[in-house]
Formats: C-alpha cells, sequence, structure tokens
C-alpha cells in the first residue's frame, strides 16, 4: 500500500514539474510586439525609440505610417550609415508594416528622398 502512495506522489510531482516548464517555455517563447515611435508611429529622429527597451529575437516591430509620403525597408549597416537602398531590398509600403527582428542588428530606413539623411532611421539590436 505504502508503495502504490509513493508512486503517485512520484508521478503527481512528475507532471507538476513538466506543467511548469511548459508555461516557462510559453512565457519564454513569446514575442512581443512593439509599434515603433509608439503614438507617433514610425517618423523622423527615430533613433533615440529603441532606447531603454530589451530586444529579441522573434519580437514584431509595427511601423505605423502614411504611405502616401513614408515607408520602410530593412537595409544591412552599409544601407544604414550611408541612407541607401541596397540591390533587392524590399521596400515596405503599406503604412501598417509588421517586420520579425532577428538575432543581432537591425537596420531600418525610410527610402523617400531626404528622410533618411533627416533622421528617419533607426538601429536595434535584438538577443
Amino acid at each position: 500500500m505504502a508503495q502504490g502512495r509513493g508512486s503517485a506522489g512520484g508521478l503527481v510531482t512528475v507532471v507538476l514539474g513538466v506543467a511548469a516548464l511548459c508555461l516557462l517555455l510559453a512565457q519564454v517563447a513569446e514575442a512581443a510586439t512593439y509599434t515603433v515611435g509608439d503614438t507617433r508611429g514610425w517618423s523622423f529622429n527615430m533613433d533615440s525609440w529603441p532606447r531603454g527597451k530589451r530586444f529579441r529575437a522573434g519580437d514584431v516591430l509595427v511601423f505605423k505610417y502614411n504611405p502616401l509620403e513614408h515607408n520602410v525597408v530593412a537595409v544591412n549597416a552599409a544601407g544604414y550609415n550611408g541612407c541607401s537602398t541596397p540591390r533587392g531590398s524590399r521596400v515596405l509600403t503599406s503604412g501598417k508594416d509588421r517586420l520579425t527582428l532577428a538575432r543581432g542588428r537591425n537596420y531600418f530606413i525610410c527610402s523617400s528622398v531626404g528622410h533618411c539623411q533627416s533622421g528617419m532611421k533607426m538601429a536595434i539590436v535584438a538577443a
């Protein structure tokens, strides 16, 4: 009889442990969603917006903007530093674009004439 109770107790412990592990993994795996620029949206002088935020690979950035005036282009470091759109880059123009962060440095610019040079660009590091 004592053996039966011990086995059931061990099984309960294992089941609770697995459940706790699943909950922990679900929390870790859940990506955060950020609206770029908060209520201002994707606009000029965006370089300070990422400060104080902790981004992770898989997090989603939502770029809200007027598509008649702006766009979003994910670029490499050279594109970011030179405000240029590398060949083959996808220019997003919906005004409500969603981009998923990759691990490491992520760079974004607006390729409308003069906008990137006027500060409509952003660099984010995702862990």
